[in-house]
């Protein structure tokens, strides 16, 4: 995909993977980024992703922390419910969460409108709730002895020991909002809040046809779109490896 960015003219042979160096230019990204903005994209990608990771962690702890350490009736229940709503495919969604966010709340192009509907996942929700009952129940209960309130347990001994689950779940949850098309497709019609994904596709559906060398242009939005992916695994990717290679042994 980096290769092609940079040709001038599409290669799709076994050769196109070791190209001459009269075939590389940069104004495949010149191009791309005249025709639709790559660092407004990556800002309204950013804002998007940041406020689904927030939503996740924020409510991911207060929830794995509540089925975790804490007693309530139905709590087995909401638990099952919990794993349930993992079987339900977003799609099948979509049009009920449409309605509700633009005709209802009123949010179409906006940040909120197109954050609410992934505020909550299931998935961050269950690697809490793991990493919180790894925890001895002793330290809650001392700390429930000396009158401490359940948000100050969270907030100032279960949050600094779980800090790897915080890593892994920004880490599982960031690849998601970050390359969703779908939905902010649906929600956003102003063009100065799509985020890259959505503008690359209008960009294929609109401008390409028109390009001198449409390939190279989508393949150089497409590494701009890739590459804070691939920067944060890999700044991230000892703790990550340590993190699922430390979870694989406790269980």
């Amino acid at each position: 995909m980096f290769i092609g960015s940079l040709q001038t003219s599409p290669d799709t042979s076994v050769g196109g993977a070791f190209p001459s160096p009269a075939n590389i230019t940069g104004e495949n990204y010149s191009n791309i980024n005249n025709s639709i903005d790559l660092l407004k994209g990556l800002v309204n990608s950013g804002v998007f992703t940041g406020g689904v990771i927030f939503f996740t962690v924020v409510f991911g702890l207060l929830v794995g922390y509540a089925l975790a350490q804490m007693q309530f009736r139905g709590k087995g229940f909401v638990f099952g419910m919990m794993l349930l709503v993992q079987m339900i495919p977003f799609q099948l969604l979509l049009i009920p969460l449409y309605v509700m966010i633009v005709r209802d709340y009123g949010l179409a192009d906006t940040y909120l409108g197109m954050i609410l509907p992934f505020a909550i996942n299931s998935t961050a929700v269950f690697v809490f709730r793991q990493y919180f009952m790894q925890l001895p129940s002793t330290l809650f209960e001392a700390a429930r002895i000396d009158g401490a309130s359940e948000l100050r347990i969270l907030w100032q001994i279960a949050i600094p020991l779980v800090r790897p689950a915080i890593v892994t779940a920004v880490l599982l949850t960031f690849i998601g909002p970050w390359n969703e098309f779908l939905w902010p497709f649906l929600v956003t019609k102003d063009q100065a809040i799509q985020p890259l994904a959505v503008s690359l596709a209008n960009y294929i559906s609109n401008i390409a046809a028109t390009a001198s060398n449409p390939f190279g242009a989508i393949l150089a939005g497409a590494c701009v779109l890739a590459a804070p992916a691939v920067a944060l695994f890999i700044f991230f990717q000892r703790q990550f490896i340590s993190t699922n290679i430390g979870s694989s042994v406790k269980g």
